[in-house]
């Protein structure tokens, strides 16, 4: 079996119970080495490549003060020269080249610094990057997770810290103080997106939240003309920021770093699962867009259908959606699911043990800017199932198994045909791991320090023209265009300054 394009596609598997927990990891042992993730120091930073280590010298104080970046042709999409809208496309319409004076200091920005997510490991790893290349860095936020307030800076700091030979790498999310913040300053722009969900998974669930996604997402149009380069941590994140009008795009790979799941394991919650029962695994926060109702039903049939002596893990934060919570606890009484454990948020030592003892990752996402928990479980050598949706595809590059069809029979079938197969999931884990080796073998830091360079290479945008209330002016119209969309009799009924009602 061969790992094919959109996953591998299993068909008419024979079944094969009694596969020891621990098989796979003896079984693939010695099979397939895997690179050390690169420890930024001070010293020149090494980067794991093709079964050896590739050195780059990222420092300032060698090679005459210049910095080695490898090419980055081809990584920046802009419209073609001359189309309207691509701001700083010619040096007719831009001021200044950038590099008229040497930009030292490059900042980021940002609304929340998490602990142990995605984007906390890949703001901690830029700014690793860039203090190896020469460069002042510090990050600035509205709040931090206490373990990590040491690390950052309040975003109110940003205003003296800014300059115009500044850079400042502002990763978007939600509307944020610090997020209007920025964009008020002359600093040059470079927008990292990790996408926003749609708002229409938190109708009924969370209305704040649902509220907070469809106004990000037309906040973040009001970028489009104010920074120099768009940046998406994945394609699939880089077209959404092409179909929301950003004239120049480009994407900075996710490689995430694995050390933490290499720790040694704690435990105390996973010890009441490690028997010979099959566990089914699913790593993220309990939200809408993650499906756990759909999770559950491929479960449930699965258990009922094929092996009544398994159970469904779901791994990660419980707060913030209590109502949708709520439901998934009433889904699981209809369908007599008991088996059925929502553990929380863990500490790294706790995942760590529960991927020890997995059998299967299932993901029934339907929207995903990246998924780190699938690479996630590819490194800890456990197969992963998933639906093939938003951005999955391209985060499992060909490995694992992938479906299109929700139908909880069919993908129950699937569950079954990989759980009970030695063969099948040594093979799909082999597929994985190459694909962990592919991933990690990306630039990330010399792709980071490339885009930089093509930043500061070219012409800058125009500074934003902010006046005192542009941001209430800004909320304003959006108010009323919520009001013409969905309120129409009271936007009609409005006084004074018609002459846009048609």
């Amino acid at each position: 079996m061969h790992p094919q394009q959109r996953g591998t596609v299993l068909r008419n598997v024979r079944r094969v119970r009694g596969c020891p927990r621990g098989h796979r990891a003896e079984s693939m042992a010695g099979r397939h080495s895997r690179p050390q993730w690169p420890a930024v120091l001070s010293g020149p930073l090494r980067l794991a490549g093709d079964r050896a280590e590739i050195p780059r010298d990222v420092r300032a104080a060698e090679n005459g003060g210049r910095r080695h970046r490898p090419s980055v042709a081809g990584l920046v999409r802009a419209p073609p020269s001359g189309s309207a809208g691509c701001q700083g496309g010619s040096d007719q319409t831009a001021e200044g080249s950038g590099r008229d004076t040497v930009v030292t200091r490059i900042h980021q920005v940002l609304a929340t610094l998490g602990y142990g997510d995605a984007i906390g490991h890949e703001v901690l790893g830029i700014q690793r990057v860039l203090r190896a290349a020469g460069y002042e860095s510090e990050i600035f936020v509205e709040t931090a997770d206490y373990r990590l307030e040491p690390l950052t800076r309040d975003y109110r700091d940003l205003v003296d810290a800014s300059h115009p030979d500044s850079l400042l790498l502002h990763h978007f999310s939600l509307g944020s103080k610090a997020s209007r913040t920025a964009f008020a300053l002359p600093d040059r722009m470079a927008l990292i997106y990790h996408n926003i969900t749609p708002p229409e998974y938190f109708v009924g669930v969370n209305r704040t939240l649902a509220r907070q996604c469809f106004r990000g997402r037309r906040e973040l149009r009001a970028y489009a003309d104010r920074c120099d380069l768009a940046i998406g941590d994945s394609e699939f994140n880089r077209q959404d920021l092409e179909a929301l009008g950003f004239p120049r795009t480009a994407v900075l790979p996710v490689v995430p770093d694995f050390s933490h799941l290499d720790r040694e394991p704690n435990w105390l919650v996973a010890r009441d699962f490690d028997d010979d029962w099959t566990n089914i695994l699913f790593v993220g926060r309990v939200i809408a867009n993650k499906k756990i109702e759909d999770l559950i039903r491929f479960f449930h049939a699965y258990h009922t259908i094929f092996n009544p002596r398994s159970r469904l893990q779901i791994v990660g934060a419980l707060s913030g959606f209590e109502r949708y919570l709520a439901s998934l606890h009433q889904l699981v009484v209809t369908l007599g699911a008991s088996d059925v454990h929502f553990i929380g948020h863990v500490s790294d030592e706790e995942l760590v043990a529960f991927y020890e003892i997995a059998d299967l990752f299932l993901c029934a996402s339907e929207h995903e800017g990246f998924c780190v928990p699938l690479v996630e479980a590819f490194y800890k050598q456990v197969p992963v199932l998933a639906y093939a949706a938003t951005a999955v595809p391209s985060t499992m590059d060909g490995a694992g198994v992938l479906f299109e069809d929700r139908n909880p029979i069919h993908v129950a079938t699937l569950m079954d045909a990989i759980v009970s197969s030695r063969d099948v999931q040594d093979q799909i884990v082999e597929g994985q791991l190459t694909a962990v080796d592919r991933l990690r073998s990306k630039d990330f830091a010399g792709t980071l320090l490339g885009l930089v360079d093509v930043i500061l290479g070219r012409p800058r945008a125009p500074e934003p023209s902010v006046t005192f209330d542009f941001w209430q002016q800004f909320d304003a119209a959006r108010d009323l265009e919520e009001l013409r969309l969905y309120r129409p009799a009271i936007y009609q009924a409005l006084p004074a300054q018609r002459d846009d009602r048609k």
